[in-house]
């Protein structure tokens, strides 16, 4: 699958189903994605240390996948976009967005880079293309390219019908963990404030044809999540994996050791 292709799921009403990487950094790993179950990944550069050339050395192994790439950029900055995309990234994930200037500046280098600057700016504030062969071009060398708007705080969701104007979203990412302490509830994800803060969320985009990630780390609150409308699901981290994998194997083998 590429981005074009994941794109088209979600825009048919579709559902993708994918993981963060936030831990694994040895691009001979990635292979092992290819018969998970997954369609895309996030890889983490806001909260990990992952350098650009080890970023680089990790896109270019996971292009040979069939799992689309998607980069989580550390703010939301036309800088740290181009430079995950021009470094293989089908996407970006741009977190803690609440304006639409920064909407537009992620969406901009997102969806038309190369260009820059005042024509950028106007194209996307205005539709106007610089030419049709300019148009043409662009659209076809960022084909691929998917564009996910970080909806992480109460400011953001009173901003988000605003932000959802801006053409060329993909997708809009709730991140639970900050948006939980936005609400006064750290991490209290059963409370009645944050689902249906998170449910507003996934409905506005929904009526504008945006399908949400709803990034959450046990099958029960994705499958809740699933059954409230998310579409562009996004369970778990390369981390949860592999401990619950050693937590249950291990488990087994020494309950089974104890007995006999």
């Amino acid at each position: 699958m590429n981005g074009a292709e994941l794109k088209a799921i979600l825009k048919s009403g579709g559902r993708v189903f994918g993981t963060m990487i936030s831990i694994a950094r040895n691009p001979k790993w990635i292979p092992i994605l290819d018969s998970v179950g997954l369609d895309y990944v996030v890889i983490d550069t806001e909260h990990n240390y992952r350098s650009r050339g080890e970023l680089g050395d990790f896109l270019i192994m996971m292009n040979t996948s069939g799992v689309v790439p998607i980069v989580r950029i550390p703010i939301p900055d036309s800088h740290y976009v181009t430079m995950a995309m021009d470094a293989g990234a089908h996407g970006v994930l741009a977190p803690y967005c609440e304006t639409v200037e920064q909407v537009r500046e992620v969406v901009a280098a997102a969806k038309w880079r190369p260009l820059k600057g005042e024509s950028v700016d106007r194209l996307v504030a205005t539709g106007e293309h610089v030419s049709d062969a300019t148009k043409a071009y662009l659209e076809n060398r960022n084909k691929n390219s998917i564009a996910i708007i970080g909806i992480e705080s109460q400011a953001a969701v009173d901003n988000l019908d605003a932000m959802l104007e801006v053409p060329g979203i993909d997708g809009i990412f709730v991140g639970p963990n900050d948006m939980s302490i936005s609400l006064g509830i750290p991490d209290q994800y059963d409370q009645e404030v944050y689902q249906a803060t998170v449910k507003k969320v996934i409905d506005m985009s929904e009526a504008k044809g945006i399908a949400t990630l709803v990034h959450q780390q046990t099958p029960d609150l994705s499958t809740y999540w699933i059954s409230q409308g998310a579409r562009f699901i996004l369970h778990g981290t390369d981390r949860r994996a592999l401990t619950e994998g050693f937590k249950a194997d291990f488990g087994a083998l020494r309950d089974f050791a104890k007995n006999n």
